[in-house]
């Protein structure tokens, strides 16, 4: 890498992240395809930027992300990746070819299906390493729980973490070293400040909700996350480039992290 970047503490653990790193949904064909060559020299670019943080998801193309992401950093030396936990890919011998499904254009043949408990978490993990191909992970982020995407089963899903096990799971696995932090991974703020009331969270992965555009956050959530030492990840500090583009078009959004308030 001939680019070193900054880098931030990630909450309390021993973890440093530098201030800008990789959201891999678009390595998940995110709005339109990419071809595994695309994809691999995308990612080794932004090693040579000095990018060291990839985060990628099961979703993100129904686990063609990870495995994009995980061939492209394997072998290389201080890389953080941090994945997500809450939906795990069931196989679908039905799904043929590579059309749009939930945005993304790939040919995996999974279908997500929601799962926030103790099996759950620790079964989604465990499948994130094979995807990956990676021995470690070093940051999991439980995905898109709350009341924005779960709607009226939104308790249903939260109960899972609290008194299914999907916390203790999280906790056990950082206890014993398997991974270095947990937070959430979410498009929302309501659901941080809930979840913080159940679980020490190293790190939040907030997405969209502190940008040019928006700054709502700051009244509560960011201040909150000061007090615990939990750390901010920032998603689409620009809004995904709507100020760029207007809204006929669609950008993955790259990740600004921080710790506590912004400087």
């Amino acid at each position: 890498m001939s680019i070193v970047l900054p880098t931030r503490p990630v909450g309390r653990t021993k973890l440093s992240v530098p201030e800008l790193g990789f959201g891999a949904a678009p390595l998940g064909n995110l709005y339109r395809a990419m071809s595994d060559d695309d994809a691999r020299d995308t990612a080794l670019a932004a090693l040579q930027g000095g990018i060291t943080h990839f985060d990628t998801a099961p979703y993100y193309g129904f686990g063609l992300s990870e495995r994009r992401v995980g061939d492209a950093v394997r072998g290389h030396q201080s890389i953080v990746v941090s994945t997500k936990v809450g939906r795990l890919l069931k196989p679908d011998s039905t799904i043929q070819g590579s059309g749009s499904r939930h945005g993304f254009y790939s040919p995996m043949p999974f279908q997500p299906v929601y799962d926030y408990s103790f099996n759950g978490v620790m079964a989604s993990w465990e499948a994130s390493r094979q995807r990956l191909g990676l021995a470690r992970i070093d940051i999991l982020y439980v995905h898109d729980i709350g009341r924005l995407t779960h709607g009226d089963q939104h308790e249903v899903s939260f109960r899972q973490l609290t008194r299914g096990g999907g916390f203790r799971a999280l906790e056990e696995l950082r206890s014993s070293n398997e991974i270095s932090a947990f937070g959430l991974g979410v498009n929302e703020t309501a659901i941080c400040l809930e979840a913080m009331d159940h679980a020490e969270l190293d790190v939040i992965l907030l997405a969209g909700r502190y940008t040019l555009l928006e700054q709502d956050s700051l009244n509560d959530l960011l201040p909150a996350c000061a007090r615990s030492r939990t750390s901010i990840v920032v998603g689409g500090p620009y809004n995904s480039g709507i100020l760029a583009t207007g809204r006929t078009r669609s950008t993955a959004p790259v990740m600004i992290a921080f710790r506590g308030m912004p400087s």
